[in-house]
């Protein structure tokens, strides 16, 4: 590790180290986290995913995404929406999947409430692009202590409360800043590592929806 949160690959490139050199893990750290994003069916799908991830790694969700997408239409929320009980009981019998009652039906909730979302703002990409932080709430140099000195953030919370008070689950201001990061409303690659600078330059061109 060349500095605290860095670490450099078999390919001689420094990154940010939580991917730790597994394959699959880093080709999500270079290819698609942080990357700003304005899909609708993919932001359903990400902001669902953080909320099967609570209290479980992050990886333990990458490696499982795809049986996720079978599992629920590929995460479109217009096809969710319409899940019953035999399609909840469909994916508690898919052991490809995070088997918990809890987190599949607020999945199908939040698919309803998705569709309530982009009937108002008419995208949900237009919505949480709404909510990205000024400069003023983002640390002055992405250093490793400022990255990960809280797991929240002012704007998190803001949309948390606002997810929840719209009728949304398992969108706690952690999940909801994990997925900001992901998502790309802000850019949390941190200092030292090269894909940085890159995420930097697509979010300069980004037309926000």
């Amino acid at each position: 590790m060349t500095a605290k949160g860095i670490i450099t690959g078999g390919d001689g490139r420094d990154r940010c180290a939580w991917h730790a050199n597994l394959e699959d893990y880093q080709r999500y750290h270079d290819e698609e986290w942080g990357r700003p994003m304005a899909d609708d069916i993919r932001l359903f799908e990400k902001i669902c995913l953080e909320g099967f991830q609570s209290g479980l790694s992050w990886l333990t969700i990458l490696r499982k995404r795809e049986a996720f997408r079978a599992s629920f239409a590929g995460f479109d929320f217009e096809v969710v929406a319409t899940f019953g009980d035999a399609d909840i009981e469909r994916c508690l019998a898919d052991p490809g999947i995070v088997r918990h009652r809890g987190k599949i039906v607020s999945t199908i909730n939040n698919a309803r409430r998705a569709q309530e979302l982009k009937a108002e703002f008419g995208t949900l990409a237009r919505y949480f692009w709404s909510h990205e932080p000024g400069t003023n709430e983002r640390p002055k140099a992405a250093t490793y202590e400022a990255i990960h000195a809280n797991p929240t953030t002012p704007t998190s919370v803001l949309i948390s409360k606002d997810l929840k008070k719209r009728g949304w689950t398992f969108v706690g201001p952690t999940t909801v800043y994990a997925f900001m990061q992901a998502m790309g409303l802000v850019n949390d690659h941190i200092e030292g590592c090269y894909c940085r600078a890159k995420v930097e330059q697509l979010r300069a061109s980004f037309a926000r929806p």
